[in-house]
């Protein structure tokens, strides 16, 4: 008899076979094209991962990009792998967003090159994880480059989108922006993007630009990557990082940047046109699940993908 897990796209896939990026990386989207034709985006940080799928789903749709990353031998590979795909209409701009200058470079380089701007994604934001032994210069690197740096760049981008009647803005945030997981600095910047965001989209209103996030879980990059793909390490070492990985999410997995991106671009779009000061949760069901879900999701598993458990914990039980 035919095995029904193997209906549901979120099973365990990529458990059996030698774990590779291709095996991890493996979702594709449908564009819409000419969505965005006519238009022109600032994404920073677009030289890899997140911001990368988003810079190459635009140009797939129409849209005019100029996108930032701080190396320029990474941005050199990003103009590659676009190339590679017969993508044109974009320029890579080599700018470090803790940089009050290179910020406006990325505004006006992109303004000078497509003559426009409708749209901006702010993706570049530093991970610095420390709790109780912080140092100043953690907190001031992830303040600068994150936090301030948003709201530098959505201040700097908005007289070019009042310029063509309006706009939009996503701000890339992240689960740890609603949950506890003691990074005293990444979680709090990122909990500061939302009500940045929320503040931004009641004051640009009355321009008609829409200010919006985008927050994904545990997502598969390069960066999340390099823990399983590093010499020496053995399948079984990175199938358990994998499935690691999965524990907590409804769907079973950690999510791509292509599914990333196809958020995002809705809420660019004007699909979305009645949309703003929202928060798109592209977490796979983490969040939904609450700190119970760990646990009941022992049985989701078991019921839904038919992967053995083990022994649940009995909370009925009298000690």
């Amino acid at each position: 008899m035919r095995d029904i897990t193997e209906n549901n796209i979120n099973r365990d896939l990529n458990y059996d076979e030698p774990i590779t990026m291709d095996t991890v990386l493996s979702r594709e989207r449908k564009a819409i094209p000419g969505r965005f034709e006519g238009k022109a985006a600032v994404v920073t940080g677009g030289t890899s991962g997140i911001g990368l799928s988003i810079v190459e789903e635009l140009l797939k749709e129409g849209c005019k990009v100029g996108f930032t990353g701080r190396n320029e031998k990474t941005g050199q590979t990003a103009i590659d792998h676009l190339e590679g795909m017969g993508l044109s209409g974009f320029i890579f701009i080599q700018a470090d967003m803790h940089k009050e200058e290179d910020c406006h470079k990325a505004v006006d380089k992109t303004y000078e090159a497509f003559g426009r701007i409708d749209y901006l994604v702010n993706n570049a934001f530093p991970f610095t994880n420390a709790a109780r032994d912080f140092t100043t210069e953690e907190w001031m690197e992830s303040f600068e480059g994150g936090l301030l740096a948003y709201a530098r760049m959505m201040s700097f981008v908005s007289p070019y989108m009042i310029e063509v009647g309006g706009g939009a803005i996503v701000n890339v945030s992240s689960i740890s922006g609603h949950i506890a997981q003691g990074s005293w600095i990444y979680n709090s910047m990122k909990g500061g993007v939302g009500m940045l965001s929320k503040s931004a989209a009641m004051d640009f209103a009355r321009d008609n630009i829409r200010v919006n996030l985008m927050s994904p879980a545990h997502v598969w990059t390069r960066q999340t990557m390099r823990h399983f793909l590093k010499d020496g390490q053995s399948n079984e070492e990175a199938r358990n990082f994998v499935k690691f990985n999965t524990k907590g999410y409804m769907l079973n997995r950690g999510g791509e940047p292509v599914e990333c991106a196809a958020a995002t671009l809705f809420l660019l779009s004007d699909d979305a046109s009645y949309i703003t000061g929202s928060e798109f949760m592209v977490d796979g069901g983490f969040i939904a699940c609450g700190s119970q879900g760990s646990f009941d999701l022992i049985d989701v598993r078991k019921r839904e993908y038919n992967i053995d458990p083990p022994i649940k914990p009995n909370f009925h039980e009298k000690g």
